[in-house]
């Protein structure tokens, strides 16, 4: 007599179930290695638009927000105080405790800081859209300043490289020198006050304060 289909008779649904469970766990498997690796390709996407970024487009963000930072020049000098503008290879800010605008270039800058929020924030990718006066304020050039404020025959404090603040006004502004006619603070550019004149290299400049007559950039 032979007994071998009543012996290994099984449930009709049990194949179906452990099927069903084997597929169910090597779905989930591919799943997670498919997150995975997107998760490395998002993390080397971000690397890689990380290291493309300059100073400046952080910079620009920072602007954006009129962010509050301490910020240390190349002639040691360190200041807390409200970003207020940025062009194309300068910035303009305001100290706390002296609302004129201060212009200062890019190369001057030695470091800055910030609140970690602000730096982290400064690593978004794009920035609210800008007026298009915003927009041309962002294209100017240190020199292009330079010339409008000799233009406007602004008086101004000039700081260098190893050397005290100067006052004076700006006679004219080459392609990458400007001519300062010396004079005390607060008094306008007469022959009679003007005491002496420097030739002075761009490069050599930490900042420029705007004390009188309005300002092309604010």
């Amino acid at each position: 007599m032979d007994n071998s289909r009543g012996t290994s008779a099984r449930s009709p649904t049990l194949g179906q179930v452990e099927w069903d469970h084997l597929f169910e766990d090597l779905e989930g498997q591919l799943a997670a290695e498919w997150d995975a690796e997107r998760a490395a390709l998002d993390a080397e996407s971000e690397r890689l638009r990380i290291a493309k970024l300059t100073m400046r487009d952080r910079l620009l963000i920072m602007a954006a927000g009129s962010a509050r930072l301490s910020l240390e020049l190349s002639n040691g000098e360190r200041w807390d105080c409200r970003m207020r503008v940025i062009g194309a290879d300068w910035i303009g800010v305001c100290a706390h405790s002296d609302p004129r605008l201060r212009v200062v270039p890019l190369s001057a800058v030695a470091a800055i800081a910030v609140d970690h929020g602000t730096l982290l924030g400064s690593l978004e990718q794009t920035v609210a859209p800008a007026a298009d006066g915003n927009t041309l304020r962002e294209r100017m050039t240190l020199g292009f300043v330079l010339r409008d404020l000799a233009r406007r025959r602004t008086t101004v404090t000039l700081a260098r490289h190893g050397a005290d603040p100067q006052h004076g006004t700006i006679d004219r502004a080459g392609a990458d020198h400007l001519d300062l006619a010396l004079h005390e603070a607060g008094e306008p550019r007469r022959a009679r006050s003007v005491r002496g004149f420097q030739l002075i290299p761009f490069d050599t400049v930490c900042w420029v304060r705007l004390d009188s007559g309005g300002s092309a950039a604010a």
